[in-house]
């Protein structure tokens, strides 16, 4: 055990030790220069989803909004919370704004990555699309790189359907324990069968699930964050000014400055978002739409939810309050994050808080469940090894939940984690120019006068598209 605790900590070492987060951002910066803003030029389209959408003709597809509400409740988690009040309590205020300028750059890599998820679809024995990176490498890159497309898959498997999940289950049952005094058994005893219910309906499941929860805590947090902004008016100019000063290293209090700043911001929003890391692909996959573009304008409406409004309301409810202060220690993570939230609004606050903390795990559960059973399919076809994936990820989500120790099992979630953003990133850098060829095409599109462009794989018989997943007959 030491042995593999020794190698996994080695290869974190290599990944988010030091190399992986300037990669991610120098890739993302590339992306965006060289698509030419295109996360700029789409992003009024990004909001026509929330209120449109495709009566589609096929039963079993998954509708543009739906993909982006389950890609929402996966990348919105305990980092939108405690992770915030971390990157804050390091980095101090200035890690904010380090934060929104990455996700400003990881809104182009998600658009592409996810464009890509969708060119390179597939339909599988249900009638349901599948997708993602490991999707990609197989059909984008060739047979030769399967073994990448293996390695990318079980790491995917790994990290997000097993480790994650235990982590959850744990946020879960540490805030109810606190908050309520309930037994960390019976939280994940409820928590798992609520699980079961929904990951054992598969992907229509899961997204009608992701229909209701997710709105109803997005909207939620956000209300509460926008009533502390109300009731702090006055200083909210003043808060955006230390947020500057401390990303330019003019506000000293906290020890590093500007180096603090941007380390923490960069890595805290990296990991909220998951930008890059070829997770929210595998969802965006799902989802049947005219034009792989746009599956890719709307997952990268996700990033900018996900980091400039639910971070930004973390953010803003730790620095309009009295509990933070500068360069102090002893108060960090979810603490921080309630404590500053009962100086608003009183002690019952803390209530709500956990009752977020319960949504956003619940919706991240039920989203790494999916992650794992799409790596999954890149390796096997079996439908019982699904079920058998599902058991394995209930029992996962109760014992991290019922016995917080167990996660230490789980060391490898974050290094795994970081060998998928690699490969990811090599992917994508390699198929960048059949990601562009497929922009263009929808700019070409509109530059003629089409509404609502459409993909005809005709005119790239070069590629290996499946054209039964671009059938028209699925959404006329």
């Amino acid at each position: 055990m030491e042995f593999l605790e020794a190698l996994f900590g080695y290869i974190n070492d290599l990944t988010w030790g030091w190399a992986l987060i300037p990669i991610l951002v120098v890739f993302g910066v590339f992306i965006t220069i060289m698509s030419g803003f295109v996360q700029l030029e789409f992003f009024a389209r990004m909001f026509r989803v929330l209120w449109g959408g495709d009566k589609n003709a096929d039963p079993n597809s998954i509708s543009a909004r739906a993909a982006l509400l389950v890609s929402v409740g996966g990348r919105v988690g305990g980092g939108n919370i405690a992770g915030v009040a971390v990157a804050i309590t390091l980095g101090g205020p200035g890690a904010v704004f380090w934060m929104w300028l990455i996700a400003l750059v990881g809104m182009a890599t998600s658009l592409i990555e996810c464009t890509l998820a969708q060119v390179y679809k597939r339909v599988d024995s249900n009638g349901a699309f599948r997708g993602g990176p490991a999707f990609y490498i197989l059909h984008g890159l060739g047979r030769r790189y399967q073994w990448l497309a293996i390695v990318y898959a079980i790491c995917l498997l790994a990290s997000f359907g097993l480790g994650f999940n235990a982590f959850q289950g744990n946020t879960v049952a540490g805030a109810v324990q606190e908050a309520l005094g309930i037994d960390r058994v019976i939280t994940g005893g409820f928590l798992t069968i609520v699980t079961a219910f929904v990951v054992f309906g598969g992907i229509q499941r899961i997204a009608k699930a992701a229909d209701v929860v997710v709105p109803i805590m997005a909207l939620a947090y956000l209300g509460l964050a926008v009533l502390v902004i109300i009731m702090n008016i006055a200083d909210v100019p003043a808060v955006f000014n230390r947020i500057i000063q401390s990303a330019f290293g003019f506000d000293q209090a906290v020890a590093g400055g500007m180096g603090a700043a941007i380390a923490q911001g960069l890595r805290r929003g990296l990991f909220s978002n998951e930008a890059g890391l070829g997770s929210a692909p595998n969802v965006a996959a799902t989802a049947l739409v005219r034009h792989p573009v746009s599956q890719g304008i709307t997952q990268s409406l996700s990033v900018f939810i996900d980091t400039i409004l639910i971070c930004s309301c973390t953010a803003f409810i730790i620095l309009l309050g009295d509990v933070y202060v500068a360069g102090a220690e002893g108060i960090d993570g979810v603490v921080l994050t309630q404590q500053s939230l009962a100086s608003h609004y009183g002690e019952w606050s803390k209530f709500g808080l956990t009752f977020a903390i319960l949504l956003f795990s619940f919706s991240s559960i039920i989203y790494n469940t999916y992650l794992g059973e799409n790596a999954l399919s890149a390796i096997t076809k079996s439908k019982m090894a699904v079920n058998v994936l599902r058991v394995a990820i209930l029992g996962i989500v109760f014992l991290g939940a019922a016995a917080p120790n167990a996660t230490s099992v789980f060391f490898f979630s974050d290094p795994l984690m970081g060998v998928l953003a690699v490969v990811n990133l090599v992917a994508i850098l390699m198929l960048f120019p059949v990601a562009m060829r497929v922009v263009d095409d929808f700019r070409a599109q509109l530059k003629n006068g089409v509404e609502r462009p459409v993909l005809d794989p005709n005119n790239f018989k070069d590629l290996d598209i499946d054209h039964e997943a671009w059938d028209k007959a699925r959404w006329t």
